[in-house]
């Protein structure tokens, strides 16, 4: 900052603050008995006890699961024309479990990569191991089955490459890498250890064939007891690793063609990075074990990056996929260097980690942002200001439901599928498989947590989409954060959150408040702060207005105040259908969907 003339911030006031760290740690706003707390305690220690207590919530695990889902391309279908049923959720649950509980980075990512291998191994290891068993897979007929074989060995490699490492690898699949020290050779090197699974390519004909874990009632009783089951789970099962009882001999493929087989190669990994060591196991254990070696340059600064990404809307190394010739610079090298070491050095501990940036006087400077700094750093590369982040779809989805008190919060269980336009997968099928129809959930169901939703890869969840949450076709380490009329829309006319503005309404009413206090603890539950004097007079005439104008035509307070399949308390009335329509200016101000 000093080198490029600028100051940090001073410190966001308690309200915005408190907010930011929920939306952080949780993925949901403060209650107003929390911001009434933490606004009012004098404690000097307040707010590091407010962080520890979040850090403890169980809505840490699915906050910090939401991003590994996309580096994982978690979805609920095969992907492909048919895009048939597949049942991962598991796996997505031990993830939630499994940042919880806070295992090391280390620990994490060696299951995941490698469980099925780890001596007498158990099931929960085996689980882990769905992570590279999420990709696309095809239950077509006619397709060449060894041509999609192939097809998912590349998949890995190329997720191996850009989560983990951070680099462009794929680029060597059909030739030597144009910018970075990576050979073709290197790429199906690589590929090996991938390449012996006990699989196919066609799995409608040979599901047998591939490696699934059967999840029985005595697993989720003991070792799996961390899943959660809405119903019956006979038949269970989820894809994991296995390896054949033989390696697989590994080709290079002359201009990536499954068919063209040329040089035969063995196992290893780019030498630029780091020479894989001798004395290693060449499977995807030692291939575990040479990530965290502590000559590898890459593993821990790939991961601390894509942690502050997370944080702070850009990364020290802003093409957090690229860390190679054609990526960008870090902005502070140092400060890079010494999280990644310090991270290693302590046990890779996520916690800690995220714990240390929170406590930060960056992190905790105030987002006001003077034309000075707007003209020295529009991109507010040196943090100088906290970032304004556009919420994720995930998090707009749980504001709006938890404000409104409908969220339903159980951790883990089954994808469910919420409200959404009739017809979407009608439209788009073969007429094949159990996803043909869109057969949305009722009850507590639709009130379950954005990560929950359920993706078809061929018609992904629409609102979900327009906010830029990922389509789970392939490894993504950084969504696209767009600003266009369609979220408008559906902030304006979505079944939630027309829903959700019925149910704070009606919930308003039942506390029976004056119309300010009301209007207030409406702005309170979903902005996080009360309003200033110039808001609140604003609101209050927004109120008054629609309250006389119902007051007049009574024949339209129903279609106000009925939305989805919430029952309300009260007998609707012309203040309900004000209220409902004040919330829904609120949920449409900027603010409300913006982590300041």
């Amino acid at each position: 900052m000093e080198e490029h003339g600028l100051a940090p911030n001073e410190e966001a006031d308690k309200e915005r603050l408190l907010r930011r760290i929920a939306l952080d740690i949780t993925g949901l706003p403060p209650t107003p008995a929390q911001i009434d707390r933490f606004v009012k305690s004098t404690d000097p220690g307040a707010y590091e006890i407010m962080i520890d207590s979040l850090l403890q919530q169980p809505a840490y695990g699915e906050r910090m699961a939401i991003p590994w889902l996309d580096v994982a391309r978690y979805a609920d279908s095969g992907g492909y024309t048919d895009d048939f049923y597949r049942s991962q959720w598991p796996w997505r649950d031990w993830v939630i479990y499994a940042f919880n509980k806070n295992l090391p980075y280390d620990v994490f990512l060696t299951w995941q990569l490698a469980g099925d291998l780890m001596p007498e191994a158990t099931k929960e290891q085996i689980l882990a191991t769905g992570f590279n068993r999420n990709h696309k897979i095809t239950d077509e007929g006619g397709v060449i089955d060894e041509e999609y074989r192939v097809e998912y060995v590349v998949d890995r490699t190329n997720t191996f490459g850009t989560a983990i490492l951070g680099m462009t690898i794929e680029c060597a699949k059909c030739h030597d890498h144009k910018y970075d020290p990576v050979s073709q050779k290197d790429f199906f090197r690589l590929s090996a250890f991938f390449n012996s699974i006990k699989e196919v390519g066609l799995d409608a004909i040979a599901p047998a064939k591939n490696p699934r874990m059967d999840i029985t009632q005595e697993d989720l009783k003991g070792v799996l007891s961390f899943i959660t089951t809405f119903r019956d789970t006979a038949g269970l099962q989820v894809s994991v690793m296995k390896d054949m009882d033989t390696i697989r001999k590994t080709y290079i493929l002359s201009r990536g063609a499954y068919d063209q087989h040329a040089e035969e190669v063995q196992h290893g990994t780019p030498e630029a990075i780091m020479v894989f060591p001798a004395d290693l196991p060449k499977n995807r254990l030692g291939l575990s074990q040479w990530l965290f070696d502590a000559k590898n340059p890459l593993t821990a600064r790939v991961f601390v990056n894509r942690v502050w990404q997370e944080i702070f809307g850009r990364g020290i190394v802003q093409s957090s996929n690229d860390f190679g010739m054609q990526g960008e610079l870090p902005t502070n090298p140092q400060l890079l260097d010494w999280l990644a070491v310090d991270f290693r050095e302590n046990g890779w501990n996520i916690k800690r980690l995220v714990k240390q940036i929170y406590m930060s006087a960056t992190y905790r400077q105030s987002s006001v942002i003077t034309p000075e700094k707007l003209k020295a750093d529009p991109q507010n590369i040196y943090l100088s200001y906290a970032p304004r982040i556009r919420m994720n779809a995930e998090m707009i989805r749980d504001l709006v439901l938890a404000s409104s008190g409908l969220l339903q919060p159980a951790i883990g269980g089954p994808s469910v599928k919420p409200y959404q336009p009739p017809g979407l997968w009608e439209l788009a099928t073969a007429g094949r498989g159990t996803l043909t129809v869109y057969k949305q959930d009722h009850g507590e169901q639709l009130y379950r947590r954005g990560m929950y939703t359920f993706i078809k890869r061929t018609v992904p969840p629409p609102a979900m989409l327009m906010f830029d949450a990922s389509n789970r076709d392939q490894c993504e380490v950084k969504r696209s954060r767009t600003n266009t009329p369609l979220q408008a829309l559906i902030m304006m006319n979505d079944p939630t959150v027309l829903e959700a503005s019925v149910a704070l309404a009606d919930d308003l009413a039942e506390k029976k408040m004056t119309s300010d206090a009301a209007v207030t603890n409406a702005f309170l539950r979903i902005i996080n702060r009360k309003p200033d004097k110039q808001e609140l007079g604003i609101l209050m005439q927004y109120y008054k207005e629609q309250e006389v104008y119902f007051k007049a035509n009574p024949a339209n307070i129903e279609k106000v105040t009925k939305a989805g399949e919430y029952k309300m308390k009260n007998k609707p009335d012309p203040e309900i259908a004000a209220l409902t329509r004040l919330v829904q200016v609120i949920y449409n101000m900027e603010e409300a969907i913006t982590k300041t």
